[in-house]
């Protein structure tokens, strides 16, 4: 069975969205200029595809090396083709099929049929990647596609210690940065810096917004 390549992802956006309408499934993303890909998977593509068609959604989750991909390089010069459509049940199995057989550049994850947090470690290599990203995020101030956000690559004011270098752990995406301050955090987070502060000052269990927790690095 042959299944849909949209070589120009700006292009096909509308034919994307339209055609993966309730449909479970996997998919590849493939950077046209250096041939670095992603391999993902959902049970609902279209819902899926239009957080990675807005920019505000790219930026939330620029920790990830696809979302960061994709706001330099523009949708234009990346391509989408579903590898396969599955059932929900079958979509992590099967994307672990494809991660295994294309070793995309753009995956941190390389099993995820396992538990987030639970047998997921990152590589001391992936670690100092991860790291060294995001001290280039606080140099370069912004993204090129973030300039249209007023509040992005400004230093965000608020309580607390904002010299104080914490951990971030992402416990849906499974990803952990460690941050130089609190107001770089914040920032690539979007939010602000006072909501970290409260997480520390009330000493929370739970996970901010249920999917982040935070770690002060002494």
């Amino acid at each position: 069975m042959k299944f849909p390549k949209y070589h120009n992802a700006d292009i096909c956006k509308d034919q994307i969205l339209s055609e993966n309408k309730n449909k479970s499934g996997i998919y590849k993303w493939t950077n046209l200029i250096n041939n670095k890909q992603y391999i993902g998977s959902s049970e609902n593509l279209k819902i899926r595809f239009s957080q990675y068609f807005n920019v505000n959604h790219l930026h939330r989750y620029n920790n990830l090396y696809i979302c960061r991909a994709l706001l330099k390089h523009d949708y234009s010069n990346f391509s989408l083709e579903i590898l396969e459509y599955c059932e929900p049940d079958k979509c992590l199995i099967r994307e672990k099929h494809y991660i295994s057989l294309y070793k995309p550049e753009y995956n941190i994850v390389q099993d995820p049929t396992l538990n987030p947090m639970s047998g997921r470690q990152h590589s001391e290599k992936t670690k100092q990647i991860m790291s060294d990203a995001a001290k280039e995020r606080e140099n370069s101030g912004c993204f090129k596609t973030g300039e249209n956000n007023p509040n992005y690559g400004k230093k965000v004011k608020g309580s607390g210690s904002p010299s104080q270098a914490i951990e971030v752990t992402d416990i849906k995406n499974d990803t952990t940065i460690t941050y130089d301050s609190m107001g770089e955090a914040a920032r690539a987070l979007n939010i602000n810096i006072s909501q970290i502060s409260k997480y520390f000052s009330r000493n929370q269990k739970k996970p901010y917004k249920g999917q982040y927790t935070f770690r002060k690095v002494n």
